[in-house]
């Protein structure tokens, strides 16, 4: 029920159905030669779709941004090219599935009903057909009611199918267990005066009990078994870490890649220096001055590039690569086969924070 396809298809038949009518309005709809009340629906029909394809397009980009900047920037055209971009492609593949594909995305590109038949089995709850009480299907005369089913071939569950399946034929890969045959075979036995429930939510191992006339067993002895209790136990697991790991996780990220070509260079006052590019990622919605430190070697001193300071500010919500020098004292002689460890301390001047990158330090020996 929560797959997106399903939902935005869903969404898009609804704005159908309010602009162009109920289905045997539309079908007459697309049978009619094209005419000015033809062209003012689809074209009525085509711009809500948009709407929504664009709200969609832009709601996926605003989770990897800071979302009211990113909003004046795309009003204002100032936003980047990768998220005009990122908008275009998604908006015209909801527009494009939702409004035209539908089906045949769940047919020939969804990978669920693979994974949903391979974990299936007897007593798996799913949406099925009890031949046992419908066939032989018909609609019965007055002088043949005992010889014939409940189904009375009235094709309701096809029709509504989004798939286009017939359900009676039993269960297929093609069936996204939307449950809409279900709705209109309920309605048509309540018409007739028949029991509800001759398409309904079944398990295959019920089906022998059934045809010997016993009642089926109550849902939840389908659902609640050890398998699906440790299926229920795993995920539940890991879905409890992730939030856990989400709450502990460091307001900072920080890599450190030394340059290698030259590992170190020797300055004219003999001091060793080496280079390095940190990038740091501000996750924070605003944005933050941070200070960097060498520990290792108390002689060792650091600097960012194009500046004397050991501080950098990074932007809201982004990552800033930065070139780091450590420059040893002049009085330790080089080496290119000696390194020594370092390790790289980031602070956040206002929240107080820290994270460290360990590293190497090359180039400086004994003297």
């Amino acid at each position: 029920y929560a797959c997106p396809q399903t939902v935005w298809t869903d969404l898009f038949l609804w704005v159908e159905r309010r602009v162009e009518g109920d289905r045997n309005a539309q079908t007459r709809l697309w049978n009619a030669p094209w005419s000015l009340r033809k062209a003012r629906l689809r074209l009525a029909k085509w711009a809500a779709w948009l709407l929504i394809a664009v709200a969609t397009g832009g709601a996926w980009v605003f989770y990897f941004a800071d979302a009211p900047t990113l909003a004046r920037e795309l009003v204002t055209l100032t936003a980047a090219p990768v998220a005009y971009t990122t908008i275009a492609i998604l908006t015209a593949t909801t527009f494009v599935f939702g409004g035209f594909m539908r089906e045949q995305v769940c047919i020939y590109m969804c990978p669920w009903p693979r994974i949903q038949a391979a974990m299936m089995d007897d007593e798996t709850l799913t949406v099925g057909y009890r031949d046992w009480r419908g066939e032989p299907r018909g609609k019965a005369r007055p002088d043949d009611v005992e010889a014939k089913g409940d189904c009375i071939d009235c094709m309701a569950c096809v029709n509504v199918c989004p798939m286009g399946i017939d359900i009676r034929d039993g269960q297929q890969m093609a069936c996204i267990t939307c449950a809409l045959c279900i709705d209109a075979c309920d309605d048509i036995m309540a018409r007739t005066g028949r029991e509800r429930g001759l398409i309904d939510y079944l398990a295959l191992a019920d089906a022998p009990r059934e045809e010997e006339g016993a009642p089926p067993r109550p849902y939840w002895r389908h659902v609640l078994r050890p398998r699906i209790l440790l299926y229920a136990g795993l995920w539940s697991t890991v879905g409890i870490a992730m939030v856990f790991a989400l709450f502990i996780r460091p307001s900072i990220d920080a890599t450190v890649a030394p340059i290698r070509n030259p590992q170190f260079v020797t300055l004219s006052d003999g001091s060793i220096r080496n280079a390095y590019d940190i990038r740091l990622r501000n996750k924070h919605g605003e944005d933050r001055p941070f200070r960097l430190q060498v520990s290792g070697d108390a002689a060792l001193r650091i600097e960012v590039q194009g500046t004397p300071y050991e501080q950098v500010r990074v932007p809201a919500n982004e990552t800033l690569l930065s070139r780091v020098y450590v420059v040893a004292p002049g009085h330790a002689a080089p080496s290119g086969a000696e390194a020594t460890d370092i390790r790289f301390w980031i602070e956040d001047l206002v929240s107080g924070e820290r994270v460290h990158a360990d590293s190497i330090f090359n180039g400086r020996g004994e003297g």
